[in-house]
This record gives C-alpha cells, sequence and structure tokens, in this order.
C-alpha cells in the first residue's frame, strides 16, 4: 500500500482481511501514520516507496493526484502491477504514458474507480437496453478533505466513468456550467453529454450542498431505472401495454436493495483476481483515460466561460449611483 491516508488505510485493511494475499507494507511520507496502520495492520512499514517494490508483486497507490503519475511509472518499470486511484493521472499524455507501459509489460494495470462495483451499479448491467436519458446526481456537503482537485475530478468523474459504460456511442458534444463557491475551484458544476446516438447525459454535482444524495436515473423505451449509490439500491419501473385510466401505461415497480455489498473489498477482490489470472481487468488504464478525457474536456469548457464571463464583466462600462 503506497499512501495510507484517510482512504489508502481502508485499502489496506481489504488486503489484510483477503486470506491469500499477503499484505507485506504500507507507505506514507507521515512516519507516524505510516506506523499506526502498518501496526493495525499487521505490517512493515515504511516513508519511501522505494524500499517496498524490490519486496512485492503488485501495489494500490492512493496517493495525491499530482503523484499518481510518477509513483505508478516506477512500479510499472519495475513489472509491478499496479490499482491507481481515480483520477489515473493530470493529464492524458501522463495516462498514455502509463497504458503503454502496461502494455509493454503486460502488467496490470487498474484504475480505482469505485462506484463500478457498487453493487447497485452491477445489478443494473442486465436491465439496459437502449438508454436514451440519463439524470444524474451527486451531492455532497462540504468537507476540507480532497479539495487539492475540483469537484469535477473529484465526483462527476465516478458518474461519466460509468454513463461512458451504459452508453454504447461515440460522445459527441459537451455543454457545462460551473462556478468556485468556497473554494478556488469549481465546487459544483453541470455537464450535458449528447452523444453521436441521441442519447443526453445530465450530471450535476456539488460538493457545497446541505445533504447527500447519490442517485443516477436511466430511461429507456418502455423502462425507467434509478440506482441510489448511497443507500445500494435499485428501482426499476417497467412500462406494459395495457393503459390505465389516465391513459399511460399500467406500470410494474420492483425495488431491490443490497445492504451488504463492499465495493472496496469487491474492487481490490477483481484487481487480485486479474494479477493471478494475467486477465484484463473491467476498469483498465484506458477506462481511467476515456473518463479522464471527458472530464478534462468539462474542467476547460467551465474555465472557459469563467474566463469569459470575467472579461465581459471587466469590460462592461462601471455605473454609479
Amino acid at each position: 500500500m503506497i499512501g495510507v491516508g484517510y482512504l489508502g488505510r481502508f485499502h489496506a485493511q481489504k488486503y489484510q482481511a483477503l486470506a491469500d494475499v499477503e499484505l507485506v507494507g504500507v507507505v506514507d511520507i507521515d512516519q507516524k501514520r505510516a506506523h499506526e496502520v502498518g501496526e493495525e495492520c499487521g505490517c512493515r512499514s515504511f516513508t519511501n516507496y522505494h524500499e517496498l517494490l524490490p519486496l512485492v508483486d503488485a501495489v494500490s497507490i492512493v496517493v495525491p493526484t499530482s503523484d499518481h503519475f510518477p509513483v505508478a511509472l516506477t512500479c510499472l518499470e519495475q513489472n509491478i502491477d499496479v490499482l491507481l486511484e481515480k483520477p489515473m493521472t493530470v493529464t492524458l499524455a501522463q495516462a498514455d504514458e502509463l497504458i503503454d507501459q502496461a502494455d509493454a509489460r503486460q502488467a496490470i494495470l487498474q484504475v480505482g474507480h469505485l462506484e463500478r462495483f457498487n453493487p447497485a451499479v452491477m445489478a443494473i448491467k442486465p436491465l439496459l437496453t437502449s438508454p436514451v436519458f440519463i439524470e444524474s446526481h451527486r451531492l455532497a456537503p462540504f468537507k476540507p478533505r480532497g479539495v487539492d482537485v475540483d469537484v469535477v475530478l473529484d465526483l462527476m468523474i465516478h458518474d461519466i466513468d460509468i454513463i461512458l459504460t451504459i452508453i454504447e456511442s461515440p460522445l459527441k458534444t459537451i455543454h457545462t456550467v460551473g462556478a468556485p463557491v468556497v473554494t478556488a475551484t469549481t465546487d459544483i458544476a453541470n455537464a450535458r453529454l449528447i452523444f453521436e446516438n441521441g442519447a443526453t447525459a445530465n450530471i450535476t454535482v456539488s460538493r457545497i450542498a446541505m445533504a447527500t444524495s447519490r442517485k443516477m436515473r436511466i430511461f429507456q423505451p418502455g423502462s425507467h431505472i434509478t440506482v441510489d449509490f448511497a443507500n445500494k439500491k435499485v428501482m426499476t419501473i417497467d412500462l406494459g401495454d395495457e393503459l390505465q385510466e389516465n391513459g399511460l401505461p399500467k406500470q410494474t415497480t420492483e425495488v431491490r436493495s443490497f445492504p451488504g455489498g463492499d465495493a472496496l473489498y469487491s474492487e481490490i477482490e477483481q484487481f487480485i483476481h486479474h494479477v493471478r489470472t494475467r486477465t484484463r481487468p473491467d476498469v483498465s488504464g484506458r477506462e481511467g483515460r476515456n473518463a479522464l478525457d471527458v472530464v478534462l474536456q468539462v474542467i476547460d469548457q467551465i474555465k472557459a466561460h469563467q474566463q469569459l464571463e470575467l472579461f465581459q464583466h471587466l469590460r462592461s462600462p462601471r455605473t454609479h449611483g
């Protein structure tokens, strides 16, 4: 485990819980933190990840996003399989370099898009036919942790990654709005993705909301699916051929819950499976890059809008009352 802050500690706990995996060591630049998590998980602790690499077959990397590329590249160059937290890198060029390195060395590169392993998300796969419209809201109260990146990289990337797997069509256009409210980066944003097959996804994210809400609604001919990420529930509404008195088709509603699912455990379990079988992860570097590509376009467009608005404001004549 390289990086055992808030999320990295949970990674270490999951590895320690796997009976057929040896957690060799944990790394953190904070020596006290590394020692605490090492003691908790019954393994060695380090402050320099280079000391750990000769001892391991695979690593989880949960360091600040700006450090993802150099740390992951070093591991891949030493033929070590990598589970890399999202977003995989800061730039597409960095993502491409990691993918190339993994391919050249036949190493496993999996990106930590955790919501893919939410049992509610996994349950909707057989229910999808031809989605035409997706409405997604991911809202959270403000927390100081994680504000080194804007809300698009922090939160919206989850929904973009899922939507890119749901709608099997190239992306055509993107329309965005967003604004900084509490931090110097974007804290609330909306993106409308329009695909070449006509399908549309409308995504809203906020990290300054009053309450947490993580839901996605998927509309397709004859049915409507609601995914509640936080409560791990899926509601399906199927429309029948028979009409009601109001003229609408009769509806059949089913709600399924998955209270026992552990997305992080499933993600790590799948990573270990791919390490052992040398098979391609569902969320490989290429899927991580695809999500990053769209996210960076959203961020660039929001920044361009903000700069244009500032320019227009500065050029507008001032009024005095």
